[in-house]
């Protein structure tokens, strides 16, 4: 497989696992990450997950072409429904929404027992993964954002930890070593997010009956987000 097909966003995701991973990545797609990560490492395997046929049958013919269907298994099924208890070290869930990774991790819950690290990239909404981390005894070791192709990602890394402090309502909004870091990606997608969000005020405003609270909720973040860009 030709390096370049790999994003610079995957590739983020690749450099949060540790040397001879034995992870499974959730919606797989065409399998890229487990193989790059594989060819790379040859201690590395990878269980790669995919719920549709196609993304299923395009990860099968990824790993078969590379020569790795002793090292990546693909399976079929949905989330970590396609896992057993204490199968992998490390879980990755990459290129989807906030809440569906949340919801994917809440919802096979029982097959995390034995992880001991989950590396998430949502395309939105990261604060409900923090929040889903935080509440389920993982601790945010690394966080990562990057642009590519017009679009903004954050990368996230935990690990189990019992004794994981509480973080802040602005570190879970903002993420806690990206506002550390306030690179100048951070800088841009905040801004924008401060813009969206004073956008949504106005048209509210402009209603026969505004939702006064959720208003108030976007004035809040708002704040937040000042606060963390200074």
């Amino acid at each position: 497989m030709n390096e370049r097909l790999v994003s610079d966003r995957l590739k983020c995701v690749a450099s949060f696992l540790p040397k001879g991973a034995w992870f499974a990545d959730i919606g797989s797609d065409h399998a890229y990450l487990p193989v790059y990560v594989c060819k790379r490492d040859k201690q590395a395997a990878a269980i790669a997950g995919e719920l549709n046929e196609g993304p299923y049958q395009s990860a099968k013919k990824t790993v078969t072409a590379e020569g790795l269907t002793n090292r990546i298994e693909v399976r079929k099924g949905n989330g970590l429904a396609i896992l057993s208890a204490n199968e992998v070290n490390q879980v990755v869930i990459a290129g989807m929404g906030g809440s569906l990774i949340s919801g994917i991790l809440e919802d096979g819950k029982q097959k995390l027992a034995g992880v001991e690290q989950i590396v998430a990239q949502p395309n939105v909404e990261a604060r409900a993964v923090r929040v889903w981390l935080q509440n389920n005894g993982f601790r945010l070791n690394g966080e990562s954002i990057l642009e590519e192709a017009g679009h903004i990602y954050e990368v996230l890394s935990a690990v189990r930890d019992k004794h994981t402090a509480k973080m802040t309502e602005k570190e879970l909004l903002l993420g806690p070593y990206l506002m550390k870091e306030g690179s100048d990606v951070f800088q841009t997608k905040w801004k924008a997010e401060i813009a969206k969000r004073e956008r949504v005020i106005k048209q509210m405003k402009q209603a026969a009956s505004p939702d006064l609270a959720k208003m108030e909720k976007f004035r809040h973040e708002i704040e937040l987000i000042q606060e963390g860009l200074t």
